[in-house]
């Protein structure tokens, strides 16, 4: 019964009903398009930043965070990287050996971070091939490098040079190799630019002497939304042996620039919502300040006040669901619309999101959390308002009531 009749209270000033409804509306549409747009920013922006340096997952040993020694290592074998690979939101398992060496050329030296790859499965992920501006990409067999740009530059060199590694091997041993460079990548950012270089993983093997051993396996996965499930997992099957580290975990100062810029983000959101929740709350309080001889009479009556506030809670959650309705409505069309066919950036920030290595559109994160989110802040901004005319009810004297007006309190 209470039901039927808040609902016929609300198309009593359908005019007010349906301009209440679409501030709701818009509020949630304009809402659920910038965290989406956000968001889907943020997770393309980890991903690319992940396939270029640390990848999203990365297996180690539990001391090696730490001691980033080279006698800190996991095996590469089949048989130890079986269960990741098992996991069904795991795309790509490539093993890595990373180190620090002194490099030397011609009369410079300079400290480096030497990386052993395994050729063909670091181009399908990371397109390691594409970032060769001069030369050739090696093969697993080559006993040459690859050395970025800015470190060719630093020394000096070209195609055909020969870079002298020197740094300490596993267990002590010492590691020293001449090597040809074969070819010279170029990275977007002045950090890997200016320190990389590029083995073969098996030449890697022999120079730091790791045998069948890495330091790290780079896993990325195929739904990053799965991410933390899959980190729980491969914690679990692996245990305590192995460290599980997720991309936050390798790179904290790219989780803060998040964390800062999406702070930014819900600020103007929640001001959006202040806006409408000052015109939710007005209307909800005209609804109660127009209508307290009605509410007498039904007082007076024999209606329980109870049943009263119910009553009024009723047409208000009526209006915030016709509002969520209208908006998910809208909104869900023009999201799928973005999710496949994203805003394609031109100009000079295309350009430069280029050499940055990342493709100039803007992506859009649809996600089931997302609307949730948007969803119980519109259903607790209509609560927050509602606190005050309930309480106006609740107070309501009825001799008062019935004489309207001025008189009403």
């Amino acid at each position: 019964m209470l039901i039927k009749l808040a609902w016929r209270n609300l198309w009593r000033q359908k005019r007010r009903t349906l301009l209440t409804a679409s501030a709701l509306a818009l509020a949630l549409l304009l809402s659920l398009l910038m965290r989406s747009i956000q968001e889907g920013s943020y997770t393309a922006n980890i991903e690319n930043a992940a396939r270029l340096s640390t990848g999203l997952i990365q297996l180690q040993n539990p001391e090696f965070k730490e001691s980033q020694s080279i006698d800190d290592l996991l095996p590469m074998s089949d048989g130890f990287i079986k269960p990741a690979k098992q996991q069904p939101n795991i795309e790509f398992a490539i093993p890595r050996i990373e180190t620090f060496s002194l490099a030397a050329a011609n009369d410079k030296s300079k400290g480096v971070m030497v990386v052993g790859v395994d050729p063909k499965p670091e181009t399908a992920y990371s397109g390691l091939a594409d970032k060769v501006i001069k030369g050739d990409y090696f093969s697993s067999d080559d006993k040459a490098i690859l050395i970025s740009e800015g470190l060719a530059q630093f020394f000096n060199l070209t195609l055909g040079d020969e870079v002298v590694l020197y740094g300490q091997g596993y267990r002590g041993q010492t590691a020293a190799g001449l090597y040809l460079i074969k070819g010279i990548v170029h990275f977007p950012m002045p950090e890997l630019n200016n320190q990389l270089i590029y083995l073969p993983i098996k030449e890697a093997s022999n120079l730091f002497s790791t045998e069948d051993q890495v330091t790290a396996w780079v896993l990325h996965t195929r739904d990053f939304s799965q991410l933390p499930q899959t980190v729980d997992d491969l914690q679990i099957g692996y245990g305590a042996n192995v460290a599980v580290r997720p991309w936050n975990d390798l790179s904290p100062e790219m989780e803060q620039q998040i964390q800062i810029d999406r702070v930014s983000g819900i600020i103007m959101m929640y001001i959006l919502y202040g806006i409408v929740g000052f015109g939710l709350f007005a209307t909800l309080l005209m609804m109660t300040l127009e209508r307290q001889r009605e509410f007498g009479v039904m007082l007076a009556t024999g209606m329980v006040r109870a049943k009263l506030l119910k009553l009024l809670a009723l047409e208000s959650l009526f209006i915030g669901l016709l509002g969520i309705v209208i908006g998910l409505i809208i909104a869900a069309p023009i999201l799928g619309y973005l999710y496949i066919n994203p805003i394609t950036l031109t100009g000079n920030t295309a350009q430069a999101m280029l050499e940055m290595g990342y493709e100039p559109i803007i992506p859009v994160l649809i996600s089931s959390w997302l609307f949730i989110d948007q969803i119980m802040i519109v259903i607790g901004l209509l609560l927050l308002c509602l606190i005050y005319p309930l309480w106006r009810i609740y107070h309501l004297d009825i001799v008062s009531a019935l004489k309207g007006g001025s008189h009403a309190s």
